[in-house]
């Protein structure tokens, strides 16, 4: 179902690989396909690994981790791999501890919203709330966070409605009320939007001019997006300028030249 039409933002859930954190190595990966026999580059990986993702999220996000990589793989190397190479590249793949980095937007942007006293979560398909936590906790941002909903830990994962709206009750404000922020247009935001939430699509790649869903380029986007939204009620309007100005003079983001 579409979100309501309040206007009131009191909280904002944040996905978190791909929007808080970046858990990509790819060279690292080039090397776990090196020594099973494959040779790639970590460039051909990168692209792969997006593709697939892109995939995956129209899809619903139904496939395992080892069908997931096993297509990326086989779309870097061009065809299919053998049974003996794919053991052992997946064998690697899979219990490799990838280190997330902060994104640099991210610092700023959680800052200002906590200065505007919202709630923050984090609801994320992730192994357990125990590992989302440890994961925010090394980023050192985990003290910005009032609740962390996690897939594996509640037993039901994106795109499914539910674990959006238990992000909502953990923080004890209304889906209504609520922003979810994700990297994905359809498995974090049309499923948030779903759940009754409001959605906005972070496409660090993207123009920042989407608008089904909406999206940003950038986390510090965030809480310019907010103020516009509870004073027009649908955040950024469509490009005009450089700078736009919104109803009543409140600032939009800065605009990219057509």
């Amino acid at each position: 179902m579409a979100p309501p039409t309040g206007n009131r933002i009191h909280a904002v859930l944040f996905d978190l690989g791909g929007t808080l954190v970046d858990f990509a190595d790819f060279p690292a990966v080039e090397d776990m396909a090196a020594r099973a026999g494959l040779p790639v580059d970590a460039d051909a990986l990168s692209h792969w690994f997006g593709k697939k993702q892109e995939e995956n999220d129209q899809g619903g996000e139904t496939w395992s981790l080892e069908e997931f990589w096993r297509k990326v793989l086989e779309g870097a190397t061009g065809g299919p791999v053998s049974p003996t190479r794919w053991t052992e590249f997946y064998r690697a793949v899979s219990t490799y501890e990838f280190r997330p980095s902060l994104f640099s937007d991210v610092p700023l942007c959680l800052d200002q919203l906590k200065a505007s006293h919202l709630k923050l979560g984090v609801v994320t398909n992730h192994i357990s709330e125990m590992s989302a936590r440890q994961v925010l906790a090394h980023a050192g941002v985990l003290g910005f966070f009032d609740a962390v909903v996690a897939s594996g830990t509640e037993r039901i994962a994106k795109p499914d409605p539910r674990i959006f709206q238990r992000g909502a009750e953990r923080l004890k404000i209304p889906p209504h009320e609520t922003l979810y922020v994700g990297d994905k247009p359809n498995t974090d935001v049309r499923a948030a939007e779903r759940a009754g939430l409001h959605g906005l699509w972070l496409h660090r790649e993207g123009t920042g001019y989407g608008e089904d869903p909406p999206e940003i380029t950038s986390l510090g986007e965030v809480p310019i997006w907010i103020t516009q939204f509870e004073v027009s009620g649908r955040g950024f309007g469509p490009p005009t300028a450089d700078f736009d100005e919104g109803p009543g003079g409140v600032p939009q983001r800065p605009r990219r030249r057509l």
